[in-house]
């Protein structure tokens, strides 16, 4: 397994990664770069895309899936709970290939991405785990988490989602490569995130 940090579109620069399988097969986590960035990276790594996987559906972490898609014929997999076709969260059913599997674990190839299902930012967000790695979206910042006060956001789900998080039975060694910022370990926000810690203010 490969994985490359690809910066979104300015002036958010999301981060968006691509992960290729030893098989060979591309996955891209919240593409919010050019199509072409993506294209080329795989085309760079012998590789095709067959996934997208969206932590949730704001339209700062989805605006290639439509083309990639058609480019591709790749599948599209998140909560539809988010496909509503609005400003906030414009992808609408049609372009949204999958729900989660019902048992949270989808794998590809060698690969298995544990889902943790984690509504607050909005109601479909997840955080998705594979290996020691964690691509947490918008729900769990370095030192911070994602904003409850847009539409569809809530505090008490974003609560209910980092305890969970907090207490989930992973090393405090898992990266987590959230969808803005700085990187950090799951150890470090358990030690000194105070969302995480249940400190609201």
């Amino acid at each position: 397994m490969k994985i490359q940090h690809i910066h979104g579109l300015a002036p958010l620069y999301t981060n968006t990664f691509l992960i290729t399988t030893d098989a060979g097969h591309g996955i891209i986590v919240d593409p919010a770069a050019a199509p072409e960035t993506y294209l080329q990276a795989l085309e760079k790594e012998g590789a095709r895309l067959t996934h997208i996987l969206l932590t949730h559906g704001h339209y700062d972490h989805v605006g290639a899936v439509a083309a990639l898609r058609k480019a591709t014929g790749c599948k599209v997999y998140m909560d539809p709970v988010d496909a509503v076709g609005s400003q906030m969260l414009p992808l609408t059913k049609d372009l949204v290939d999958e729900n989660w599997p019902a048992d949270n674990a989808l794998k590809i190839d060698d690969l298995t991405f544990t889902v943790y299902h984690t509504p607050g930012h909005t109601p479909g967000g997840v955080c998705l785990v594979c290996g020691q790695i964690m691509f947490s979206g918008d729900t769990l910042f370095a030192g911070s988490c994602g904003r409850t006060d847009l539409p569809g956001g809530s505090v008490r789900q974003m609560q209910q989602s980092l305890s969970m998080l907090a207490a989930l039975p992973l090393s405090d060694e898992v990266q987590v490569r959230p969808g803005h910022e700085s990187f950090t370990t799951l150890g470090q926000e358990r030690r000194s995130n105070p969302y995480l810690n249940g400190m609201w203010f």
